[in-house]
């Protein structure tokens, strides 16, 4: 059994108190989850809380429905199922929730859509990635890398086969028909050929209903810009159509346009890329040559120089 000390039981109470729990009220119901029924003076010993705070703070835990008494003479405590308690005080949050948003929607004044919101961290960013898809209502425009579009294969599976939202998708990679989930969805190869630049593969950018935007970049951390600003949105959304246009336009007049202005237009960026951007793209294209199976090299026949 793990000691009230533990590195266990500390994180246990950091998330217990995380969810609205005071310290002395999660090392008692941790205590009570380790040993039940048990009298208030084992359970001061068992969680480290002293004594004359234990009895109080059994009655505010008894008062929010997470331990129950069973006995007198000693009184002996038994803690609620986890899985009902955390059940009850979830939908007590989402209540409270919706119930605070109202309210204060009545107060505000400006929505604060035309901020841009920073996001750091994997967590934050991805979280707010699978929450732009799941309130999509029509249409989700994204350009990214595979491994990324992997990690929300299911919200996006989810968007397009039971809410019927149209997924539009300029991809950095070579495995175009694993996104192609029904007849909602479209995957573009980004440039007709999905040859991912040097840097393509640590930066995704989404929209979702013309009416917000994320771009990312995942290069050393994972850093993120939201916003529902229209004129920024509006912005994202004209890039992402010209990355639809430049697909098909590739796709068909790739040989003509490959001879005009060289693989990856190549001409072209070396006029815009800097020096070393375009190291980069030389770098990719190399490994791309040693790391691909024959089979994918074959299908990209005119993607190297």
């Amino acid at each position: 059994m793990a000691r009230p000390d533990s590195k266990e039981i500390r994180d246990l109470v950091t998330d217990l108190k995380a969810l609205g729990f005071s310290d002395y009220e999660s090392r008692i119901f941790i205590a009570l989850k380790r040993k039940s029924p048990a009298s208030a003076y084992e359970i001061s010993n068992l969680s480290g809380v002293p004594r004359p705070n234990t009895y109080s703070v059994l009655k505010a835990l008894e008062a929010r429905g997470a331990v129950m008494p069973i006995s007198e003479n000693p009184v002996r405590y038994v803690p609620q199922q986890a899985e009902r308690l955390f059940a009850s005080i979830a939908q007590q949050t989402r209540d409270l929730c919706d119930t605070v948003t109202s309210r204060l929607g009545h107060l505000e004044v400006d929505s604060g859509a035309q901020y841009v919101w920073d996001l750091q961290g994997e967590d934050a960013v991805h979280g707010k990635l699978d929450e732009m898809i799941a309130t999509a209502k029509t249409a989700i425009w994204i350009k990214s890398d595979s491994k990324v579009l992997h990690r929300h294969e299911m919200a996006l599976r989810e968007a397009t086969s039971e809410r019927d939202v149209r997924l539009v998708i300029i991809l950095y990679g070579f495995d175009a028909g694993a996104f192609r989930f029904n007849d909602c969805c479209e995957v573009y190869p980004h440039e007709g050929t999905g040859f991912p630049m040097g840097f393509a593969d640590n930066h995704f950018t989404i929209t979702v209903d013309d009416r917000e935007m994320l771009t990312a970049n995942t290069d050393s951390s994972v850093i993120a810009a939201h916003t529902a600003n229209r004129a920024i949105v509006k912005m994202a959304v004209s890039l992402l159509r010209h990355d639809f246009y430049m697909a098909e336009i590739c796709s068909r007049f790739g040989r003509e346009i490959r001879s005009e202005f060289g693989p990856q237009l190549e001409d072209l960026r070396k006029r815009c890329y800097s020096e070393e951007q375009f190291e980069m793209l030389e770098r990719r294209r190399k490994e791309l040559a040693e790391l691909l199976p024959d089979e994918a090299q074959d299908a990209q026949v005119e993607l190297m120089p």
